[in-house]
């Protein structure tokens, strides 16, 4: 229960974030083709189980564009919607069944505590299935925008729009573009002039005004049909179209989970470290859930953390999870009243107004964030954004995922070493030639990375190319950095060993960790080396463990004048 004190600061959040929520929900629905009740019943609904099971003032929940338009090529992959962009009846029957499946999902990644898998994907993918989804919410209300004669054809992608809409340009009709403009215009006053209130509810209400004008000067305006209020919109799974469509059902509504745990979790984490806080993943995974669940049986379509109302919550000085709770209230509250009422709102008014945020969520300095970082977060990038345009945002979310996953597996699966040697007065340098003036005697391996079982053999290759230099005496395994040690990392160690063992050569390891140790004696590899040629990690003197090495390593070549040199990768910093 929020303190007395706070419900006061909690209250003016919760009216704010829901003005906002109102129109973004109509606006949700229609890019999802959905009757507009569903996008207020999904915002309200999961926005009041978000307050009641979520972690607190972080994460607001309610439909998001994402969510909307991935659910929308889910309709489209069933062929269930028609040719003016409205879903048909049977879209309806199957929503139920693809919300609760997702509800499933996510409480069983809450329940398995696998929530924090989400961090190995990189946060490109997200990115760019934003920004994919952004532009193809944005080329998708063009045809209303303008008002074309025609509807843009079902089933096509990006460029296929671009290309549809410049050819029927000719029809546009005069007072939607007009409205559009003006709606348009309004909002960028607001947003400059007033940028802390409803700007997108105003906005609405404002282009709604000149519609009806507009409509009583006997010009043609096209406005959004009312709906019917039910006291109690039940719904439910019919378990007929589950069986008729179960793995188009499945498929999807694992891809809505796993997009509603990457961006809801990443929203998140970003403002509560914001305000140096943290959310339990877990927790809110669980109210992801329950949020779903509860929309399959009150008649709304998915709900994930939103960045824009999220935002809004913080912003406005919320202190607890009862500002959702306040929000899904009013929102509900505010479905029992515009059932009727927009009827008054002109379509053109909320696609410019869907446009508006379909832009808002192009965010330039996130694109060169994952364009200009490295190469694999560019070319995730590139991967999920052309995939969503040009095919589908559900196919665009899986591969864009699985190359993520395959970079970073690549990525800690090479392990790197710095390399290092002794300059004419003895001082330890970075080496910069290719080419060796001496062959050494004593060659110190700097091994810094994942060893566990895709690394293994490279760093098997990599350490066995040392000993292909004659003079070696003394093999040096610096392994403070090498982590993760596995059974197939070990046996590539024994391996070396035996190599090593052939040319008579001395390994030593030195900087050893505790765990490395322990795993080590636990395999039997630590009974093959004599105990003086091991030497742990000493956290108090870091380089400690080194200078004994080294002094091993000339009492082992009986002098104590030796060519030293540290080995390293040569692919380290490219």
């Amino acid at each position: 229960m929020p303190r007395l004190s706070h419900l006061y600061q909690d209250s003016k959040a919760g009216i704010n974030v829901a003005l906002l929520a109102i129109p973004q929900g109509m606006a949700y629905a229609l890019i999802a083709g959905l009757p507009l009740h569903f996008g207020l019943l999904a915002s309200g609904v999961s926005a009041l189980v978000g307050g009641i099971f979520g972690g607190g003032k972080f994460i607001t929940l309610g439909p998001t564009n994402a969510t909307a338009v991935l659910l929308l090529g889910v309709f489209l992959q069933l062929k269930m919607v028609s040719t003016n962009g409205e879903v048909t009846h049977s879209a309806l029957l199957v929503l139920p069944s693809i919300l609760v499946c997702t509800g499933i999902w996510l409480i069983l990644a809450s329940f398995f505590r696998i929530s924090f898998l989400i961090k190995f994907i990189s946060r490109t993918v997200i990115t760019g299935y934003i920004t994919a989804a952004s532009f193809l919410i944005i080329i998708n209300q063009m045809d209303t925008v303008f008002g074309l004669q025609d509807p843009l054809p079902l089933g096509t992608n990006f460029f296929e729009s671009i290309f549809f809409i410049i050819k029927a340009f000719h029809s546009f009709s005069i007072s939607s573009l007009l409205l559009s403009i003006i709606t348009l215009f309004f909002f960028l006053i607001l947003k400059k002039q007033f940028n802390n209130l409803p700007n997108i509810a105003i906005s609405l209400i404002l282009g709604s005004f000149i519609g009806q004008f507009l409509i009583f000067q006997d010009y043609k305006v096209l406005c959004l049909k009312p709906f019917s209020v039910n006291i109690f919109p039940l719904s439910g799974p019919d378990f007929s179209m589950f069986v008729i469509h179960w793995q188009v059902i499945l498929q999807s509504s694992f891809a809505i989970a796993l997009l509603c745990l990457i961006e809801g979790l990443s929203i998140g984490k970003s403002l509560a470290s914001r305000n140096g806080k943290r959310i339990q993943s877990d927790r809110e995974s669980f109210s992801f859930g329950i949020a779903n669940l509860s929309c399959g049986f009150f008649s709304g379509m998915p709900a994930s953390g939103s960045l824009t109302r999220s935002s809004l919550n913080v912003n406005s000085g919320a202190k607890s999870g009862f500002s959702n709770i306040f929000t899904g209230f009013l929102v509900l509250l505010g479905y029992f009243f515009l059932g009727e009422a927009v009827q008054w709102i002109p379509v053109s008014v909320l696609s410019t107004l869907v446009v508006i945020i379909g832009f808002s969520l192009i965010k330039k300095n996130q694109l060169v964030t994952a364009i200009k970082s490295s190469r694999s977060d560019a070319l995730t990038f590139v991967v999920t954004f052309t995939l969503g345009l040009v095919f589908s945002l559900q196919i665009a979310i899986f591969v864009g995922v699985v190359t993520s996953l395959f970079l970073f597996l690549k990525k800690v699966a090479e392990p790197e070493m710095t390399e290092h040697g002794y300059n004419a007065d003895g001082e330890l340098t970075y080496i910069v030639s290719k080419t060796k003036s001496s062959q050494p005697e004593v060659s110190i391996v700097h091994v810094e990375g994942e060893l566990f079982f895709a690394a293994a053999d490279l760093f098997y290759e990599q350490i066995r190319r040392v000993g292909e230099n004659r003079n070696i005496k003394v093999l040096v395994l610096k392994l403070l950095n090498a982590h993760h040690l596995d059974a197939t990392s070990v046996l590539a160690l024994e391996e070396l060993l035996d190599y090593y063992k052939e040319k008579k050569c001395h390994v030593l390891l030195c900087e050893v960790r505790k765990d490395a140790i322990k795993i080590l004696k636990n395999s039997g590899v630590l009974s093959r080396i004599n105990r003086k040629n091991i030497f742990p990690h000493i956290r108090s003197n870091p380089t400690l463990s080194t200078a004994k090495a080294i002094k091993r390593a000339k009492y082992l070549l009986s002098h104590h004048e030796a060519k030293v040199t540290i080995y390293s990768n040569e692919k380290r910093g490219k």
